[in-house]
C-alpha cells in the first residue's frame, strides 16, 4: 500500500505554539494522521516537559517524547518582535494553529486569533485554556491536578472510604487534547465547504467535567456523590479485579448467561445462579457484599491460567493484570505493533508509542522521531519563508532563533 494513504492529513500544516500536554497531544494526533506539525519552542529551555521525566540525550525526556512524535521543532523567541513576525509569517502559510497560553497571552504577543486571521482568513485557530471563556474564571491558569479536584474526578476515584485520589496519568490534559483534535477535524471538514476558518476555544475544566460521564449523570440525578467502587463496577457484578491462587486477574461478567457459565463451567459452583439473591445482575449488585466473598474464595482455588482458560472457553471477558513493563513487552503488544523503536542520534535505541490508528489494515507508524530542541529551525525557515543563510545567521546571533 502507498504510504501516503496512511496519512489522510498529508498537505495540512499545523503551527503548534502549545506546551506541556493538552496542546501537544492535540497537535500530535494531527501529526500522527499525516499533518506537518511545526512545534515552536523557547530557544534556550524549550517546552517545559523537556525537563520532566527521565532524560534522553541532551534535550529530550520520556515525558516530552510521549506527546511530540511526528513533529518538527523550531526555536523562536516569541518575546522578540522579529520572532513574532517569523511566527506570523508561518501562520500565514498554515492551516491550523494550536496555542495554550494563559487567556489573552497570545494577543499580547500579536499572535491571537484576530491577529493571525488578518493574514490568513482560512486559519483554524484552537485556543486551549484552563477554564471556559464563557465563565468568570477564564483568566485563571489551568493545571490537570487542580481540575481533577475541582471537577469531582478525584472524589469518584479509588476505593470506598479512601480519600481523594488522582488518576495515574494526566487524564484531563489528555482528554482535552483529543477533544480539541476532534473539533479541529470537524472545522477542517467544514472549511472545505465554506472556505473559512474558526476560533475553537477549549478548556481543561469543560473536558474534566465531560470525563465524569455516567458518574456525573448519576450524581446529578441523585443529588449526591455516587459511591466509590474502586476496581469494581457500580452496577455490574461480578466485574473487577480478583485474586487467583497466584495473582490478580480481571473478570467482567456482563450478563446473567455469563454468570451461569462462570459458576457451572469454570469454578464448579452451580448452585449460585439458583440463589434468588444472585440470579440477576440487579440482585447480584444489591447483594454484592454477600456474593463477592464467595466468589473470591472460589477463585483462590485456581491459578490465573486455569481461570482464564476456563472463562475464555465459554466466552467470559477476562485477562491478567500486568505490570506496565510486562504489558509493553508482551506478545500482544508486539503483534499489534503499538510500540515503535528508533535510533536517536544522542541516546541510541529509544521507543515511543505508535499511533493508535489502523487504516485499511495498516498501522499509521512513526514518520518522525520526537525532535531535539530546535532541530528543524533552519530547515523550516528556509522551506516556508525562503530565509537566506545570512539572515538565519543574523537571527541566531540576535537570539531570535536557536
Amino acid at each position: 500500500m502507498n504510504g501516503s494513504l496512511l496519512q489522510p492529513l498529508a498537505g495540512i500544516r499545523v503551527l503548534d505554539l502549545s506546551r506541556v500536554l493538552a496542546g501537544p497531544m492535540c497537535a500530535m494526533a494531527l501529526a500522527d494522521l499525516g499533518a506537518d506539525v511545526i512545534k515552536v519552542e523557547h530557544p534556550e529551555r524549550g517546552d517545559d516537559t523537556r525537563d520532566w521525566g527521565v532524560r534522553i540525550g541532551r534535550s529530550n525526556t520520556t515525558y516530552f517524547n510521549a506527546c511530540n512524535r511526528n513533529k518538527r521543532s523550531i526555536c523562536v523567541d516569541l518575546q522578540d518582535e522579529a520572532g513574532q513576525k517569523l511566527v506570523r509569517d508561518i501562520a500565514a502559510r498554515s492551516d491550523i494553529v494550536i496555542q495554550n497560553f494563559k487567556h489573552g497571552g497570545a494577543d499580547k504577543l500579536g499572535l491571537g486569533y484576530e491577529d493571525l486571521r488578518a493574514v490568513n482568513p482560512k486559519l483554524i485557530y484552537c485556543s486551549i485554556s484552563g477554564y471556559s471563556v464563557l465563565g468568570n474564571e477564564k483568566d485563571r491558569p489551568g493545571y490537570d491536578l487542580v481540575i481533577q479536584g475541582e471537577t469531582g474526578l478525584m472524589a469518584m476515584n479509588g476505593e470506598e472510604g479512601q480519600g481523594p485520589l488522582k488518576f495515574g496519568i494526566a487524564a484531563v490534559d489528555m482528554f482535552t487534547g483529543m477533544y480539541s483534535a476532534q473539533a479541529i477535524l470537524a472545522v477542517l471538514h467544514e472549511r472545505a465547504r465554506t472556505g473559512q476558518g474558526r476560533h475553537i476555544q477549549m478548556s481543561l475544566y469543560d473536558s474534566g467535567m465531560m470525563i465524569s460521564s455516567y458518574y456525573g449523570l448519576t450524581a446529578w440525578l441523585n443529588q449526591a456523590d455516587p459511591a466509590k467502587f474502586g476496581n469494581s463496577h457500580p452496577s455490574i457484578v461480578p466485574y473487577g479485579v480478583f485474586e487467583a491462587g497466584d495473582g490478580p486477574l480481571v473478570i467482567a461478567v456482563g450478563n446473567n448467561g455469563q454468570f451461569r457459565k462462570l459458576c457451572e463451567s469454570v469454578i464448579d459452583c452451580p448452585s449460585l445462579p439458583e440463589d434468588p439473591r444472585f440470579a440477576t445482575n440487579t440482585e447480584r449488585s444489591r447483594h454484592r457484599q454477600e456474593l463477592l466473598p464467595i466468589l473470591q474464595e472460589r477463585f483462590k482455588r485456581y491459578s490465573r491460567a486455569e481461570l482464564i482458560e476456563g472463562m475464555q472457553r465459554v466466552g467470559i471477558p477476562c485477562g491478567e493484570v500486568l505490570g506496565l513493563y510486562d504489558a509493553i513487552r508482551s506478545e500482544r503488544t508486539a503483534e499489534a505493533k503499538v510500540w515503535c523503536e528508533f535510533e536517536d542520534s544522542e541516546a541510541g535505541t529509544q521507543a515511543v508509542h505508535a499511533p493508535p490508528y489502523v487504516l485499511d489494515g495498516q498501522r499509521a507508524g512513526l514518520r518522525r522521531q520526537p525532535p531535539h530542541l530546535g532541530e528543524h529551525t533552519r530547515e523550516v525557515l528556509r522551506e516556508l519563508l525562503d530565509v537566506g543563510e545570512a539572515h538565519l545567521q543574523s537571527l541566531t546571533e540576535k537570539g531570535v532563533i536557536g
